[in-house]
Parts: structure tokens; C-alpha cells; sequence
């Protein structure tokens, strides 16, 4: 029987994070587009990679089960990578509510049902979610172990109290980690590991559509006044997706890794920081 990575999203940090851990694996690729999945299978798969695809809309549990479904008749499910989701300047609030919260938690549901002994995966969230203020105990609890399908009920996220596509944005990764969290108490009752990945400012084309739309100055200016002065590569995140999916992160689960340069310590402590208007002033 084969060993199964199971790639959600065809992008760049994706595609980087699978070519460290899927050697000798066979990569069930799925994209929302099947044209994204065909051309990222053709790049792995003329670098030596076995590899298949298939279509996975995440806001939709059919949708997902039936790539868990197909995952599991080519053999054991040994990694899950997701990596799918829309920025803020792809979606209104409504649909980033319903693809990247909702739906990581029924990606994170569904797999954790197949997910075999001895497997792992990761969540590629965001340095948005660190952004946000805290949140309360109840409100951490209800993202974290809200049933799935009343998820987007909670009062916290009606419509009229998220109306801005950032805001949306940064409560749905900070959702993502706080799920994972969660599930890792679930995924390890199967003898599996699951972490989220929160990655800054990555040169993806997801982050361009970013920078050149109407938040583009405010992330030139984070990555100007960020400690390492630069964007990220999905390489980079591949780098630590290995470590906590292989043999070296085996005491690992549960747990978010923010990587983005030092974006987020300087939005909270350094250059980036809100002024406090002077009351004197």
C-alpha cells in the first residue's frame, strides 16, 4: 500500500513544503481549479515525484470527504498539507469566513479521520492572526471546539460585527491555530501529529495580488520595518513544515509557529507599533 501526502492548495508554499516530505510518497494534489492542480502536478512530477490530482472546493464538507475518500483508496493517508484559502483582497468577509475558518476546520475533521498512525500535517495560517488583539477565553474556546457545521453561527462572527475583509482575514487564522489546537487532542488518539504554520509576508502569488492591491504600501512598509528587512519564500516555510512533519518534530503537536521575519514582534514592539496619541498634544 502507498503511502498518501495529500496537498489542499497547488501554490507556491504547497508545492515547496511537498517536495521535502513526499519522496518515495505518492501526492494526491487538489486545488479549487483543476488547471492549478494539472500545471503544479506537472512541475513535481518532472522532478521525480509520483503524483495524481483531484478538485476539493474546502467550503464544502462533500467536497472534502470525497478527497479524503480518494486519498484513502490509493493508500494510507501519511501527511495532510493544507495550504488553500482567499486573502483579503481576494473575498469579502463572508466567503473568507466560509473558506478559511470553516473550512480548515472541516479539512482538519474530515483527514482526522483517515489520518494513519505515525502521520502528520499542516495548516498554513497566517501572522494575521497574531495581529488581532486578544480574544476571551469563551471566545477561544468557541473557535476552537465549536461543532463545524454551527461554526459560523457564533455570534462573533454575524455579519454585522465583521463587515471588514482584514478583519475576517486575521479572526480566521487566529481560528486556525486555535482549531488545530484542538484537534491535535483528536488526531493523537490515532497516533498522529497536526500545527499550524503561521507565515508572514511570503513572495507567493497570493502575497502579489496583496502588494499590488489597496493594503500594498502598508505591507511594503511591514517588510521595510520588519527585523529581517525582507519577504519570506515558501522555501523557508518548507524548511520548518519539514521539521515538524518528519522523525525531528515527533514531540510536536498542537502548537503555532509564527515565521515572518519579525513582522509581528515589531507590529507590537518595534517601528510597526500603533502610536498612543500623546494626551498632551
Amino acid at each position: 500500500m502507498k503511502d498518501v501526502v495529500v496537498v489542499i492548495g497547488a501554490g507556491s508554499i504547497g508545492q515547496a513544503i511537498a517536495r521535502r516530505v513526499s519522496a518515495g510518497k505518492h501526492v494526491l494534489l487538489a486545488d479549487l481549479r483543476q488547471e492549478n492542480a494539472d500545471l503544479a502536478a506537472t512541475v513535481l512530477s518532472d522532478a521525480g515525484f509520483d503524483v495524481s490530482t483531484g478538485v476539493v472546493d474546502i467550503s464544502s464538507r462533500a467536497s472534502v470527504r470525497a478527497l479524503a475518500d480518494a486519498a484513502t483508496r490509493i493508500g494510507s493517508v501519511t501527511a495532510v498539507i493544507h495550504a488553500a484559502g482567499v486573502s483579503p483582497s481576494q473575498a469579502s468577509p463572508a466567503t473568507i469566513l466560509k473558506v478559511d475558518l470553516y473550512g480548515t476546520a472541516v479539512v482538519l475533521e474530515e483527514f482526522g479521520k483517515v489520518i494513519s498512525a505515525g502521520g502528520s500535517g499542516v495548516v498554513i495560517a497566517s501572522m494575521s492572526g497574531h495581529r488581532l488583539p486578544a480574544l476571551t477565553t469563551d471566545q477561544d474556546k468557541a473557535l476552537a471546539t465549536t461543532p463545524v457545521d454551527e461554526l459560523l453561527d457564533l455570534p462573533m462572527l454575524a455579519a454585522e460585527r465583521i463587515v471588514d475583509p482584514l478583519a475576517a482575514y486575521q479572526i480566521s487564522k487566529r481560528g486556525n491555530a486555535l482549531r488545530v489546537k484542538a484537534e491535535a487532542a483528536r488526531w493523537g488518539e490515532r497516533g498522529a501529529r497536526i500545527n499550524t504554520i503561521s507565515p508572514g509576508i511570503v513572495i507567493t502569488p497570493l502575497a502579489k495580488d496583496e502588494l499590488n492591491g489597496p493594503r500594498g504600501e502598508g505591507y511594503r512598509r511591514m517588510i521595510a520595518l520588519s527585523p529581517a528587512g525582507r519577504a519570506g519564500t515558501p522555501d523557508e516555510i518548507a524548511n520548518l513544515a519539514a521539521v515538524l512533519m518528519g522523525p525531528d518534530g515527533a514531540f510536536i503537536t498542537g502548537s503555532d509557529f509564527l515565521i515572518d521575519g519579525g513582522v509581528t514582534a515589531s507590529f507590537w514592539y518595534g517601528e510597526l507599533a500603533p502610536r498612543t496619541p500623546d494626551p498632551s498634544a
